[in-house]
């Protein structure tokens, strides 16, 4: 029988994803003996900035399904604007460390979450390298080690940044939704490093559409599984309110054989000297707002 396999990458966006969330889902972890991969924003949680996102298609459709004020909580949404944006990691850093100290892979998200998603077309290559370099050199400064992953905020990334990131020496990033691992090309550029993409939908996704709920969600999910899976968690729903449909998840998988691994294990596991080059391009998906990038 073919060995199955679901990487688990927890996206950490905001401060109340980080200290509520994670520590959450850290317990939840341990009990099904299962390691993940957490990518942390670092800097500060300018979660209120993002209503600027009020104009892109497909927005408030989403915010009307996975119900923002109960998912985020209603400081969070404030974050940037009506309130100062806090620094999310340095408010409790030791929580970095204990991640990394329970054996899972820990990675970079973003300095600041907000700014990467909703700007980095317009940004400036030194400017991303600077977004880069901070989150790494508090990254350092936790652990003692530079990263060796990245994955990008709502899976925005270009030309500009794929060429910081592979002057960072990273075994591989997580940037990208697609089918199979890959070296990203551009307008017929080649890139160095190693993309692991999101293979699946993700929560905000798929509930509340097509008739998904929390009945049914998992059920729908895994549909979607191949042999090798990569699913995207966040800490502020699968971490807090929909931990229980994590917890069911996870039950699953162990019934059904699947080995739930971190990213850095599938890296670990690919022929780079096989590995398809693939054009990477700019598109939509369904229940997403706005353009994302996708392996071609």
């Amino acid at each position: 029988m073919t060995a199955r396999f679901l990487g688990l990458k927890i996206d950490v966006d905001t401060l109340r994803g980080y200290r509520e969330g994670v520590p959450r889902l850290l317990d939840l972890l341990a009990r099904h003996g299962v390691r993940a991969s957490f990518f942390f924003s670092f800097g500060p949680d300018n979660s209120g900035k993002a209503i600027r996102r009020v104009f892109r298609p497909g927005f408030l459709a989403k915010m009307g399904r996975t119900g923002p004020v109960s998912t985020y909580g209603l400081r969070t949404l404030l974050y940037g604007t009506l309130l100062p944006a806090p620094l999310i990691v340095p408010s409790e850093p030791d929580l970095v460390v204990k991640t990394d100290g329970e054996g899972h892979e820990c990675g970079i998200h973003a300095w600041d979450h907000v700014k990467w998603q909703d700007e980095l077309d317009r940004l400036d290559e030194g400017r991303i390298e600077e977004e880069f370099l901070r989150a790494r050199e508090l990254f350092e400064q936790l652990l003692g080690r530079p990263p060796l992953s990245c994955a990008a905020p709502g899976w925005q990334a270009n030309a500009r940044s794929l060429h910081v990131q592979d002057r960072m020496d990273l075994a591989y990033c997580s940037d990208v939704r697609g089918r199979e691992p890959f070296f990203p090309v551009i307008d017929g550029e080649a890139f160095a490093t190693l993309q692991i993409p999101t293979t699946t939908p993700t929560m905000d996704e798929l509930l509340g559409r097509d008739g998904t709920d929390e009945g049914n969600f998992n059920d729908r999910l895994m549909a979607t599984f191949g042999d090798v899976t990569v699913h995207t968690i966040h800490t502020e729903m699968e971490g807090l309110r929909q931990l229980p449909l994590l917890d069911d998840l996870l039950r699953r998988c162990r019934d059904q054989g699947l080995a739930v691994v971190p990213l850095a294990d599938l890296a670990a596991a690919v022929d780079q000297k096989k590995t398809p080059r693939r054009e990477l391009r700019r598109g939509t998906l369904p229940g997403r707002a706005g353009t994302l990038a996708l392996q071609s």
